[in-house]
């Protein structure tokens, strides 16, 4: 029988805990160079096989990085509830500390304050690659014996250490028999009062319990007993800002002793190249410029480079659809496939090069440390708009999408600056908008050089500067509607410069490509199967009454039979079901310069914004035989506005449709976890009426300016 074990992964941001979890459970979990990447427990499962055959059956938790067992935001919460609460089904048998070798003092605090709480440990000391550059020396056996826990040496990212790291969940492991610190010095009556009244591990888990009261409605307990609890803090005139900074000041003094017993710093006293490096990133002036460069780069990069990769992809779909157009026999198969699945599944896979390509940047941005350093130099200018500089990292992370983006707000320790970071977020552009920003830059703007630059790729980024002065500007607006007395503090790590970890950033842009293709496609094929069904057929006879119209001899002798043929394919899609719902709401959508096609993709992509080019493809090529030779872009161009006479999509529309899709809230799993993470329909509700009001105004403005 095998033996089962639950193991948790402890340990400060930028640790290395999640590479640690993925080497030891093979899943591809995300990891990145700035903290608030792991913003809820990650969970995998692995069998280590002992040197005698046995099967040890592990389950493996990746906690969110924290600095203490004093947790300051919702996601520092979950690691106090999992290690302090003996009753929690996920309380574990032996808790792994990674810890940063060349930070080792303060990682040190969090591995003192676990030892405390009786639970058995493993202590990992990462980067030791770097320590010994650095030209300092662990004496490891010296500092295990002093903590009374295993201590292993580990470079993480190159898999040095990992071996003995299994051996060592292999072996027979005890709680550590001394505490770090006597806290029956500290409060004497409150830590036995509570240890009568609730079950924890230790006199630590006790005290832990009477400075976190608020948190203790987490813990599995009858009222009558939290407010025992309460009573006995109250009774004792407990104050617990004095009692953790006395913990605190006397942790670091044992912690202090023991450095001078177990490590040697034999470097010189230099100012390191990191340091040199930030003099530059961070500069008050110069680090705003070169993060706008920064930007400036990946976007002409994104539209250059991704040239190639995307008319390779719009030549396969147009042989695919001219070779299964020949292959079938004519009728209503072969147009439901070539005319509405290929059709809207070709509106997204071209843009997958595009996608791939953001997805690399932001990867590399995040993995070299240079992520924190933006949050770093934008807290100042945040903080005019009611957000942190902990804000920038949900911004950043919804360039790239806004469900895990809103997700690591719960490193943000202020409830007001959370909500607003959460409500703004989707302002963001996301990658879900870059196809459709893609096609509508294609669709108006030349693709001409202005000294020298690609004038598309100018487009984008101004798109996505548009979404942030957006953003920032509702959280200016918020800030002065929502109150809150509590106090904002701003503080964050800057991680060492690292160089990219070239196969994790490989594994990520396959997986977000994978989430996009196949998230989305299926979405996209759903909606592209009912909208040819909803394009293709209509009330009654009323297909077979336009044909009659055009067989008319006035009709055959006034038209040519292209003309005739083009005729009843536009008054056939216009009466068929998607035209009757595209006419009702066409006033609606009028002022913005849409006509009743364009509303039905906006109806379409609320569902994910994606899904407009999918839809639009479906639209022009129902009943279309030639569509199988044109793309979407070419269908869209040759479209003509029956009142004016001129092309459909002018400069005016194409950017007012642009400055919708840059607003508006069109994407039902953001709403989702919107509603999870503010735990109620009141925000959501609040953010799909501001957003959506925000779209139509601004779109309706652009028009009317721009219209000739």
């Amino acid at each position: 029988m095998n033996r089962k074990l639950r193991i948790a992964l402890v340990g400060n941001p930028n640790s290395g805990k999640s590479t640690v979890f993925n080497a030891l459970t093979g899943l591809n979990q995300k990891v990145a160079n700035f903290p608030g990447v792991t913003v809820d427990k990650h969970i995998g499962f692995t069998t280590f096989v002992s040197e005698n055959g046995e099967n040890v059956d592990a389950e493996i938790i990746d906690l969110p990085g924290i600095y203490s067992l004093y947790p300051k935001s919702p996601d520092e919460q979950i690691p106090f509830h999992i290690l302090c609460d003996p009753n929690n089904e996920l309380h574990p048998d032996l808790t792994i500390i990674i810890a940063d070798g060349t930070n080792l003092k303060r990682n040190l605090f969090l591995c003192s304050q676990v030892v405390d709480l009786k639970i058995p440990v493993i202590l990992c000391i990462n980067m030791i690659d770097i320590v010994k550059i650095r030209g300092a020396e662990i004496d490891f056996a010296k500092l295990s014996e002093k903590l009374g826990v295993p201590v292993i040496p580990m470079t993480a990212r190159k898999s040095e250490g990992m071996d003995d790291l299994r051996k060592a969940i292999l072996q027979p492991y005890s709680k550590p028999k001394n505490y770090f610190l006597d806290f029956r010095s500290f409060a004497p009556g409150v830590v036995d009062s509570i240890r009568q009244v609730i079950h924890v591990n230790s006199d630590y888990n006790a005290f832990l319990v009477a400075n976190n009261l608020e948190l203790i409605s987490n813990f599995d307990l009858p009222e009558n007993k939290k407010q025992q609890i309460l009573r006995i803090d109250e009774e004792a005139g407990f104050d617990t800002k004095q009692m953790q900074a006395k913990e605190t000041l006397e942790r670091y003094k044992v912690i202090s002793e023991l450095m001078k017993e177990c490590v040697t710093d034999k470097s010189e006293e230099k100012k390191s190249n990191s340091y040199k490096i930030d003099n530059i990133l961070t500069h008050r002036f110069w680090g705003y410029i070169i993060f706008l460069l920064v930007l400036f780069l990946v976007f002409q990069a994104i539209f250059s480079w991704a040239a190639y990769p995307m008319n390779a992809v719009d030549s396969a779909f147009r042989w695919m659809n001219e070779s299964i157009s020949h292959a079938l026999p004519a009728g209503i198969l072969n147009d439901l496939i070539v005319n509405g699945i290929l059709a809207g599944l070709n509106g997204v896979v071209i843009f997958i090069p595009q996608i791939a390509l953001l997805f690399f940047f932001i990867a590399i941005l995040e993995d070299t440390g240079y992520m924190a350093r933006v949050s770093f130099i934008m807290d100042k200018l945040m903080r005019k708009f009611g957000l942190n500089g902990k804000s920038v990292i949900p911004l950043m992370s919804g360039v790239a999408c806004a469900v895990p983006a809103i997700m690591s707000t719960r490193t943000i320790q202020n409830r007001k600056e959370r909500i607003i970071t959460i409500l703004v977020t989707p302002l963001m552009s996301c990658s879900a908008r870059l196809p459709v920003y893609t096609l509508l830059i294609a669709l108006v703007i030349p693709d001409h050089k202005l000294f020298g630059l690609n004038q598309q790729g100018l487009v984008l980024m101004g798109l996505y500067l548009i979404g942030f002065l957006a953003a920032i500007s509702a959280a200016w607006v918020l800030k002065t509607i929502i109150k809150a007395k509590e106090r904002s503090y701003f503080m964050l790590e800057l991680p060492l410069y690292r160089v990219p970890r070239w196969s994790t950033i490989g594994l990520h842009i396959i997986e977000k490509v994978k989430i996009f293709l196949f998230d989305a496609g299926k979405i996209i094929i759903a909606i592209s199967i009912v909208l040819w069904v909803l394009a293709s057929f209509a009330p009654g006879k009323t297909f077979q009454h336009i044909e009659e119209k055009y067989r008319q001899p006035e009709m055959v002798k006034s038209f040519s039979q292209d003309e005739i043929d083009k005729k009843i394919k536009s008054e056939k899609l216009e009466s068929s079901y998607a035209g009757v719902m595209g006419r009702v709401i066409e006033p609606v959508i009028k002022p913005l310069g849409y006509d009743w096609k364009i509303g039905i993709a906006l109806i379409t992509s609320f569902a994910a914004r994606e899904v407009f080019v999918g839809t639009m493809s479906t639209i022009y090529s129902v009943g279309d035989n030639a569509a199988s030779k044109l793309t979407v872009k070419d269908k869209m161009l040759a479209e003509i506005n029956p009142s004016t006479g001129l092309p459909q999509y002018s400069f005016a529309v194409g950017f007012s449709l642009m400055l919708f899709y840059a607003f508006a809230m069109q994407c039902v799993s953001t709403i989702a976890v919107v509603y999870r993470e503010t735990k109620g329909i009141k925000w959501a509700l609040i953010q799909i009426f501001f957003m959506s009001g925000l779209a139509y105004l601004a779109s309706m403005i652009a028009y009317q300016i721009l219209k000739p």
